[in-house]
């Protein structure tokens, strides 16, 4: 049987454009995730999103659901969660 542990997701790794990679907890990812989608313009949102009424559950499902966001041409934010330790 799987061990919980490989399931649990507390820390990302963060890769975006022209930056050093940096390693967030959930809360701080979640924050990560809400910023930068007030900063995009509705209609640039990918219509999975555009559902969604608030930024908290726009954020959430995409932390459900993916591991990057388009946030414009030549551009890219990913995350992937991590074990920091054993």
């Amino acid at each position: 049987m799987p061990d919980s542990l490989m399931y649990q997701q507390d820390n990302f790794v963060v890769l975006e454009t022209n930056q050093p990679e940096q390693f967030l907890t959930l809360s701080e990812l979640l924050d990560k995730l809400k910023i930068t989608l007030q900063q995009l313009i509705i209609q640039d949102l990918p219509p999975d999103l555009q559902k969604f009424d608030t930024v908290e559950a726009q954020a959430q499902y995409l932390l459900d659901t993916s591991c990057e966001l388009d946030v414009g041409p030549g551009q890219y934010l990913q995350w992937y969660a991590v074990r920091l330790e054993k």
